[in-house]
């Protein structure tokens, strides 16, 4: 998976003039390459799905440029690039056959009707929707559609398929099904996917590469677990899972590293490198599972101690709010099961304890 595909080089996009101008892209650059299921993630207003319709040819970029495999789209038509699109909605063709609908496209684009009708066999082999055929959409389920529609995007065997938000539209159950269907259907067909959601964790579990971004720009990319067990600026942590947020110090932890020093004396180490130019007040972020909980009365003199002020018991595990005093607080979540350690309760003492790898210096 190295050779790029799809190049966005400062691409802006704004909409309006004047003082209603809006700026939708910021100077975006992003490579995306050959065989990848790469997602933006961001919430609504961010620029994903503007980035995606630049990408597809239903936008025009105000700057900057669009290149598939080096040579420049901005100035061809959708239907010129070997690009297609699944929308939200999924817009078959309700009059005719499953299998009309998949040859629909490949009939225009002059392909001759037996080869036509060999390559919808194939999509919906693919698609597992074999004996769906000779049926009409109304007759099929939602999951059904879906897989429809993708069949007749995947049909003229494009360079990259775009998905806007395609499982939206799903129940939860069915949208978790078609989380893996999207990814075995990419694996097996080597098309790279540029897929828009603003679900975490739709992104986390398809993706090889995810690109989160706000207010028209990309913040980091990366893969699913480094977005997650390393996000470098506090949307990012704070977007994806859970996360809690301190105010610290940036000081000298001993033998060379860096430890951060919060408000009320407690020493938090660090194994992140920072940068030692950085100085002053800094905000670590660190996952509710990658905390522990001892009790109070075994913690050292620089430990973080506080309060357990609420327990919430989810089966398979329990999540405890820690008041730090000063209207601070810490989410704590703890897994229930066999070698689980003790229950802790309102009102009780407790220490927290964390591996620095678990702590993060976010961006200023």
């Amino acid at each position: 998976m190295s050779d790029v595909v799809i190049s966005a080089r400062s691409v802006g996009k704004t909409f309006g003039s004047g003082t209603d101008k809006v700026t939708a892209l910021d100077s975006v650059s992003v490579d995306i390459f050959q065989n990848e299921f790469f997602t933006m993630l961001g919430p609504s207003g961010c620029g994903k799905t503007t980035l995606l319709r630049l990408i597809g040819g239903f936008e025009q970029a105000t700057s900057g440029q669009i290149l598939l495999e080096g040579k420049a789209l901005n100035d061809l038509p959708p239907f010129k690039r070997p690009i297609n699109t699944v929308f939200q909605s999924y817009a078959l063709f309700p009059h005719l056959t499953v299998k009309q609908n998949i040859t629909f496209g490949l009939e225009m684009q002059g392909i001759g009707r037996k080869q036509a009708d060999g390559r919808a066999e194939e999509m919906l082999e693919l698609v597992r929707l074999e004996e769906y055929g000779d049926r009409v959409p109304s007759q099929l389920s939602g999951g059904q559609q879906q897989r429809i529609a993708l069949a007749r995007a995947l049909a003229p065997a494009p360079k990259v398929l775009l998905l806007d938000e395609p499982l939206s539209a799903l129940d939860l159950k069915l949208r978790k099904e078609m989380q893996v269907e999207l990814k075995r259907l990419q694996t097996e067909t080597g098309i790279t996917f540029v897929f828009v959601t603003h679900d975490q964790e739709e992104a986390l579990a398809m993706s090889d590469r995810i690109a989160v971004m706000k207010s028209g720009e990309i913040l980091q990319i990366g893969a699913p677990r480094e977005i997650y067990e390393a996000p470098t600026h506090r949307f990012v942590a704070d977007f994806i899972g859970d996360s809690n947020f301190l105010v610290g110090e940036l000081v000298d932890g001993g033998a060379g590293e860096r430890a951060v020093k919060l408000a009320g004396g407690s020493v938090i180490a660090l194994s992140q490198d920072v940068s030692d130019q950085r100085k002053g007040s800094v905000t670590v972020s660190v996952r509710p599972e990658r905390l522990g909980l001892i009790a109070g009365n075994d913690a050292n003199a620089d430990q973080l101690t506080g309060t357990v002020s609420t327990v919430i018991y989810f089966g398979t595990d329990t999540t405890y709010q820690i008041d730090l005093g000063n209207d601070a607080r810490l989410t704590v979540r703890m897994q229930n099961g066999a070698g689980a350690k003790a229950d802790f309760a309102e009102g009780d003492r407790v220490a927290i304890t964390m591996s620095p790898d678990a702590v993060r210096v976010l961006a200023d």
